[in-house]
This record gives structure tokens, C-alpha cells and sequence, in this order.
């Protein structure tokens, strides 16, 4: 089994390095469907994995300077005292047996195929300078807190949406930035939530362990390849892995 694993994290790495999404709409699915995985350790272990391997992500993605530092702040002033309050909200609710995931999942993933309509429509302009992108900082302050909320509560989000909401609320971005601006963001989101799951007991360490093993060298090959492939390809490739997490987390 471990090999399968460690085989899973290799692929969801190449896909999260190349499109900036499929870290925890892909990899909680398949830990829990396919590998039995208790959902609760599957969310924890997947935002722990996720901080891990977006890290090499970011690292490829700035050094091309393909990352606006300005939207992560901006993002991340509005997600991580949201994600504190989920988890806050979390321990308080766990033992009433409260579990909104699953209708939190449904909708996520209704969202993600409308959106991924809407991105193939979409004609991308020619990417401008950094200075030229209208930051619209209230909107994108609570863009941040929603991907806090939905991250915590069920590792989905900080790549799947964060790519849809800066799509939508920056739409002169060019896809290739969009992606490395979102992983930045998504590293501390993904790291303070996990430290958040980690004090509940939902990590589990050897799981974690096999998962980055393959996961690694799979994000760093990834994001590499998204820097030689044209706006043309990386688009539609975006909106394909967007309808297939859509459809996952509906079914």
C-alpha cells in the first residue's frame, strides 16, 4: 500500500506544480475513498502534505517571478484569522458531531465546474506589469478569509478556488502567475491550518511521510513544466482539472 501512496502524492504533485490546484480536492478524496482513510485524518494529514509540497511549488514559481506578493498579502490578511476561528469553531463542534464538510464539498465543486465554464470563455489579454493590476484589496481580503474558512474545514480550496478567485477578481493576470501567486498563498494557509488539525489529533505522521515522498520531486517537476507551456495550453488544462474536482466532490 505504501507504494500506492507514495505513487498518489507523486501525481497530485506534478498536478498541483502545474496548475496550482489538486492538492486537497484530489488527495482527501483519494485517501479516504481509496486508501479508508477516517475523513477527519485525511483533512489534517492532506494540509500538512499540502504547506509541504506547495513550498518547492513556490520556490520554482518565484525565482521565474511568476508571484505577486502584494495579492498574497492581501489574501492571507483575510485567511488566517479565519482559518483560527474554524478551528476554534472545529474543536468547540466536535463533540456535538457536527459535519458540514460534505454539503460544504457539494457546493465547492458546483462552483468549481460553473467557473471552469466561464475560464474556457474567458479571453486572456496580454499579461501587464504588476503596477497595472487594479488590487481591489476588500475584495480580495475576503476572498482570503472564504478559501480560510473552506481550507481548514475541509483541505479543499487553497488551490482550487484561490485559482478561481484570483482569476475572477484579476482578470489580466496571466494563468501562469495567477497559479504561483495562489500557491504562495497557499503555503502558511495550508501550514497554519495543519498546526490547527495537528493540536486535534487529525495528522497522521507516517502517512504524511509517504505521501511527501513521492510528492516532492512530482510539484518540482510539475511547476517547472507549467513555465515552457503557452497561455493557449495552460488555460484549458485549468479548466479540465477544475470540472474533474468539480465532479469528485459532487458525486
Amino acid at each position: 500500500m505504501d507504494w500506492a501512496l507514495t505513487l498518489s502524492g507523486f501525481v497530485v504533485g506534478v498536478l498541483v506544480g502545474l496548475t496550482g490546484v489538486g492538492g486537497g480536492a484530489l488527495m482527501t478524496p483519494v485517501l479516504v475513498v481509496g486508501f479508508g482513510i477516517p475523513p477527519l485524518v485525511a483533512v489534517g494529514t492532506d494540509l500538512v502534505f499540502a504547506a509541504a509540497t506547495k513550498s518547492l511549488g513556490v520556490l520554482a514559481h518565484a525565482r521565474r517571478a511568476a508571484v505577486d506578493w502584494r495579492l498574497v498579502g492581501l489574501m492571507a490578511l483575510g485567511s488566517l484569522p479565519a482559518s483560527l476561528a474554524t478551528i476554534r469553531f472545529l474543536h468547540e463542534g466536535s463533540a456535538r458531531g457536527l459535519d458540514i464538510g460534505p454539503w460544504v464539498e457539494s457546493a465547492l465543486g458546483a462552483a468549481l465546474v460553473l467557473t471552469a465554464i466561464a475560464l474556457l470563455w474567458r479571453r486572456p489579454g496580454p499579461p501587464p506589469d504588476a503596477s497595472s493590476v487594479p488590487s481591489r484589496p476588500g475584495l480580495t481580503v475576503v476572498a482570503g478569509a472564504l478559501l480560510g474558512f473552506l481550507v481548514t474545514l475541509t483541505s479543499v480550496g487553497a488551490g482550487a478556488l484561490g485559482v478561481v478567485l484570483l482569476s475572477l477578481l484579476h482578470p489580466r493576470l496571466s494563468t501562469t502567475r495567477v497559479v504561483g501567486t495562489d500557491l504562495a498563498h497557499a503555503v502558511p494557509l495550508a501550514a497554519l491550518a495543519g498546526a490547527g488539525h495537528w493540536q486535534l489529533g487529525n495528522v497522521d505522521g507516517a502517512l504524511l511521510a509517504v505521501l511527501l515522498l513521492g510528492s516532492l520531486p512530482g510539484i518540482w517537476l510539475g511547476a517547472r513544466l507549467a513555465h515552457g507551456l503557452s497561455e493557449r495550453f495552460m488555460r484549458p488544462l485549468l479548466a479540465i482539472v477544475l470540472t474533474a474536482i468539480g465532479i469528485k466532490l459532487i458525486a
